[in-house]
């Protein structure tokens, strides 16, 4: 299996949006599911069951790709990631409920 680990430069920021499906017709598919799940949390925002927008860099983007492959069976369930870059604010745009929070911005509670 070929594998492309990243795009962007070391150090640099850049937004990745996460996608998954993961084959829940049998018991393993939901332990996997709620598994890769629990790791996408940790790293981004989920804006859908299976969406998660990341912002991070070529090395942690690198580190949250090779822990989801291997929670995934790659005959059943498929993982796809979508780099935006660093400019993605010109390139989203939002209609509806639960817009994307902005974590570089100030958070007023």
């Amino acid at each position: 299996m070929n594998i492309r680990l990243c795009c962007g430069s070391k150090g640099d920021f850049m937004f990745v949006l996460i996608t998954y499906d993961v084959n829940t017709s049998d018991g393993d598919g939901k332990a996997r599911l709620r598994k890769v799940a629990k790791e996408c949390v940790n790293y981004g925002h989920r804006v859908q069951n299976s969406v998660f927008e990341c912002e991070m860099d070529t090395a942690k983007c690198r580190e949250v790709k090779e822990i989801l492959i291997k929670l995934i069976d790659p005959e059943k369930d498929s993982l796809r990631f979508y780099y935006i870059g660093n400019h993605y604010k010109t390139k989203i745009e939002h209609i509806g409920v639960n817009p994307s929070v902005d974590f570089k911005e100030p958070i007023v509670f």
